[in-house]
Parts: C-alpha cells; structure tokens; sequence
C-alpha cells in the first residue's frame, strides 16, 4: 500500500508540474473533458470503490480547493471526515486481550449440575437463588445454560414424584 501510494503521489506531482508548463486552453480543455468523463461515470456507477491511497489523495486534494469548489469531488466534505474519524478510530482502538466473557468457573458449573442431581424439583431459578444465598453471583440464564448444555431437563420432567406421574400409575385404578 505505501509503494502505490508514494507512486499515486509522485504522478500527481509530476502532473501539477506539467500542468505549470501547458497554455491556460488546453488547460481549460483537458477540464472540460474530465468534468464530462466524471459525469458520464456518475450516470452508469452508483459507488466507487477506493482505496486507501485514493481515500489520501482526496483528502489532500480537497484541503487544496476552497470549499466552494468542493462540488467537484464525487465525494462530500462528511465523507472524508468520517474516513478521517475512521483513520483515528483503528489508530487509538486498543485490541481487546481476550475474546468476550469470562466463562463460568468448574466449580460453579459442578455445584450447578449437583444441585439439579440432588433436587429434582428444583428449576433453574431456585438453583439460582440457593447460590446467591451461598455468595455465588450468577445469573438466572447462566444456570439454564449450564443445565440445558449439560442435557439436564427442566424440574417437572426431572422429578420422580409429580403429579402426572401420579395420575398415569394411578389410572388404571378404580376408586374404592
């Protein structure tokens, strides 16, 4: 990028200094074709693509232009600032050390699925509060995730003793 650069700028440069040498018609001539070449371009592309080193060349160049000529660029004076707002984001944007949240501690998930083992009629928010009540800070979802990840099902389907249960044995009997 910094060769293709330092080349864009270079031509630039020797074409300014050609522009020095030519008569003010051929001057005006070469403008008037180059403002009908842009506008014939802006009829057929919707968005142009540029690269880095066009970004730099029209900021450069539009610092050059007093803002009433500003028309001239395919590009408005919010656009090369936000690419000036971008340049600066990626520059002072520290990269982050580790990627997302903290998992949860083993020992929490085992306390987890220990709770859900030996109380089956518990769910996932009475798991939860008994380990707030053991100064355990997680969440209400984080306990879900850690039964539901485990294959661990809800607390109705878990328990040995509901009620649907009951009935299903029961149904078969007749009431004395």
């Amino acid at each position: 990028m910094v060769w293709s650069l330092l080349h864009a700028l270079t031509r630039n440069t020797l074409g300014l200094m050609l522009l020095r040498v030519r008569g003010d018609t051929a001057k005006d001539v070469e403008l008037l074709v180059l403002r009908h070449q842009v506008a014939v371009l802006r009829r057929q592309v919707n968005r142009p693509t540029l690269e880095p080193a066009d970004r730099v060349i029209l900021a450069a160049l539009s610092r050059l232009l007093p803002r009433a000529r500003w028309g001239s660029f395919f590009v408005t004076p919010a656009t090369v600032l936000r690419w000036h707002r971008d340049l600066l984001a990626r520059k002072w944007t520290y990269p982050r050390t580790s990627p997302g949240r903290q998992s949860v501690r083993l020992e929490i998930r085992e306390l987890v699925l220990r709770l859900a083992r030996e109380n089956p009629t518990w769910g996932h928010r009475r798991i939860q509060g008994e380990l707030i009540g053991q100064g355990y800070p997680v969440g209400v979802a984080t306990v879900w995730r850690i039964l539901h990840r485990a294959g661990v099902d809800p607390a109705p389907r878990r328990a040995d003793a509901c009620w649907r249960t009951f009935l299903r044995a029961n149904a078969g009997e007749t009431p004395r």
